[in-house]
């Protein structure tokens, strides 16, 4: 597999980074499978069909600076910061549910060898002592498939539970009274640093290396205003879309 690398270590919007999976299935994937880590500042993504005043804390999010964007994979909202790492999964294949099955066993055995009990379940989450650790998602490009997940290294726990609203029965259905209760923390499993970590990750499932050009950086940028649009951000949403867009 090879790892995606910028010119530039800048931390960008989120909304890049989900144009930049698809530059990276649409223009680079016709060999290797790629794989990039990434990290933004505190931010809310939800997923495709979801409406965004039902699953975020917009008057938080606005009070707070955090950002918030939609993206094209399904499943539910998640909060993300620059404690949390950010997965990117990239292959030339059609079979989504096979590639994903895929991925989940290649994260899960990169953190066994870490040392930890890491299992994989299947509602998309990676679970290290039976608690969530990290929450997965992917969708479908003509002969590629894209599979991108985010792993709870640290986080601002109070952003994370103010800034998205999950359904009651969500928390029900796991017997408990909070998000915290059912969700662990990397760093509560290991002594390395978010930089260590990212570094062990890169090597375990990488063998090669791939630095984007600046034309590729442009091209990325070209696809990323789809997802800075208001009709795309507020797609069934009932909330007027000249007043609710990120920044």
């Amino acid at each position: 597999m090879t790892h995606v690398t910028l010119p530039c270590e800048d931390t960008r919007r989120l909304s890049f980074y989900l144009a930049m999976e698809e530059y990276a299935a649409r223009s680079l994937n016709d060999g290797d499978d790629l794989f990039f880590l990434w990290q933004v500042e505190p931010t809310v993504i939800f997923g495709r069909n979801q409406v965004i005043e039902n699953e975020v804390n917009l008057d938080y999010c606005r009070e707070h600076g955090i950002q918030f964007y939609r993206r094209k994979s399904g499943g539910g909202c998640v909060y993300a910061d620059l404690s949390n790492v950010m997965m990117s999964y990239i292959t030339r294949s059609d079979q989504v549910q096979t590639t994903f099955s895929r991925y989940m066993q290649m994260v899960t055995a990169m953190l066994r060898e870490l040392g930890l009990p890491a299992t994989s379940t299947q509602n998309n989450d990676v679970l290290v002592g039976g608690r969530k650790v990290s929450g997965n998602a992917y969708y479908h490009i003509p002969g590629h498939s894209v599979v991108h997940g985010t792993l709870l290294f640290d986080t601002d726990m109070q952003h994370m539970l103010s800034a998205i609203t999950p359904p009651r029965a969500k928390l029900d259905k796991h017997g408990v009274e909070s998000v915290r209760q059912r969700i662990t923390l990397l760093k509560e499993h290991t002594s390395l640093t978010i930089g260590e970590f990212k570094r062990f990750a890169v090597e375990k499932l990488c063998s090669d290396t791939l630095l984007l050009t600046e034309e590729d950086i442009r091209n990325i940028e070209t696809i990323e205003q789809e997802y800075l649009s208001p009709e795309f951000i507020m797609k069934g949403s009932r909330l007027p879309r000249n007043s609710e867009t990120t920044s």
